[in-house]
């Protein structure tokens, strides 16, 4: 067995001579060149391969997973004897299926061939940049990537997917200093399928490295009050899939949990709010081609001028519960932009805070949250002033959907998603 789509077929007659009923197989192979910088310093280049094989079995009505990271042929024989196993001693779930054959195809995505010298030549450059520009900056750790992976998704209904893909993956810690003064650590990563750009222009780079040396000098809020706050490209994504996993997602919809689960259609958050899911779009780097399940990717809306339109659900999912199945499983998320700049939406603003990084637990299944500013700037009459230290904000996610004042028109793009600015209302912030 020499090519993923061998590997694959392999698995899946030995699965099907061993009893499986159904059975699918995605084999993943690749190579990752990595280069390292720590405190400003090249440290590391090296070459990683990666490989594995993930199988499903169903069998009587019952399912078995195992994935394993070796391709050899004895670790396969060792998987599907561990995979039939599993189904064997699980329990019978009707819910269970494999994915019907639609037409199959081979997807090529991203930069094939990498051009190692100029991302060497590229980092060398931002390393120079950020001392340069911005003096004050420490780059505790730079880690630039090049990634190049073929998978193969086959299942015995027929469906047979190849997708090649390759991308070049930049993310930086850093933090900055003044003597015996620094700010707090910030983080940013950014997928590339080209290196015609400055590193240092891509997605809010610059923005987050000009605030970090204006955060070196910071002052706790004193006292308490509701307010606003304008939630960043930097940190919406990860609020919007907190909400998404909480609302949407499959546990929260087969267990009933999610406060949304009779909202299909209905108006869950403000009509100023538009969410979608994206892997197609040419502003994503190497976007999701096919599911996990082996469903062919497509792009598709959530949330429509506050119309929830779908939930995100997999085909067991949609199975077990009877709703419709998300047409991507991307991380992919796009907000539709508004029509005032960031710096009408900051001027807009009597008092709150520019929230880049949100530090808190796990959000309530209904939705409340709590937890610390990080990265953060207080606003007063439509400026920007204080950057804060020691803030807590809490308040409700649903609440907090429902409550946008205003959508920037301005967009960032890093290569996973395109954010605006939001600018939100009612949440309380109060000195640690």
């Amino acid at each position: 067995m020499k090519t993923n789509k061998e590997i694959a077929t392999y698995a899946l007659d030995a699965l099907k001579k061993s009893g499986a009923e159904h059975a699918q197989c995605l084999v993943s192979s690749g190579k990752v060149d990595e280069f390292n910088v720590d405190s400003g310093e090249f440290s590391l280049m090296r070459t990683l391969f990666n490989s594995s094989i993930t199988m499903k079995a169903l069998l009587n009505g019952k399912k078995g997973v195992i994935t394993v990271n070796k391709l050899d042929k004895e670790s396969i024989d060792n998987a599907v004897c561990d995979c039939i196993s599993a189904a064997d001693s699980s329990v019978v779930d009707e819910a269970e299926a494999i994915a019907p054959k639609e037409e199959n195809e081979d997807f090529i995505s991203g930069v094939i061939t990498p051009d190692k010298n100029k991302l060497f030549d590229r980092i060398q450059e931002f390393m120079d940049d950020v001392k340069n520009e911005y003096p004050k900056i420490v780059l505790e750790q730079s880690v630039s990537k090049y990634s190049n992976t073929e998978s193969v998704f086959m299942n015995t209904n027929g469906v047979n997917y190849n997708y090649t893909r390759g991308h070049y993956d930049i993310s930086s810690t850093f933090l900055a200093r003044d003597g015996e003064k620094s700010s707090s650590f910030n983080g940013y990563g950014v997928l590339l399928d080209s290196l015609d750009r400055k590193i240092i222009d891509v997605g809010m780079l610059r923005t987050l490295l000009e605030e970090s040396q204006n955060q070196i000098d910071t002052v706790p809020y004193a006292g308490k009050f509701v307010g606003k706050v304008i939630i960043t490209p930097a940190c919406l994504m990860d609020i919007v899939l907190t909400a998404l996993g909480l609302f949407t997602s499959d546990s929260t919809i087969i267990d009933g949990t999610s406060p949304w689960k009779s909202m299909l259609g209905k108006q869950v958050a403000s009509d100023k709010l538009s969410i979608s899911k994206k892997p197609l779009d040419p502003q994503i780097v190497c976007g999701e081609r096919f599911t996990g399940e082996g469903f062919k990717s497509a792009n598709m809306d959530i949330i429509k001028d506050g119309i929830l339109e779908n939930f995100t659900l997999s085909n067991y999912a949609s199975r077990k519960t009877g709703f419709p199945r998300a047409l991507n499983s991307s991380y992919n998320l796009f907000v539709k932009p508004g029509e005032i700049s960031l710096n009408e939406l900051t001027k807009s603003c009597d008092r709150g805070i520019l929230l880049n990084r949100f530090s808190g637990g796990q959000p309530s299944t209904n939705g409340d949250f709590s937890g610390v500013a990080k990265n953060s700037f207080l606003i007063e009459n439509g400026k920007i002033t204080n950057a804060l230290s020691e803030t807590m904000i809490s308040g409700n996610l649903i609440d907090l959907l429902n409550s946008i004042i205003g959508v920037s028109s301005d967009t960032i793009c890093d290569g996973y998603s395109v954010l605006p600015y939001i600018l939100f209302d009612g949440v309380t912030v109060s000195g640690k």
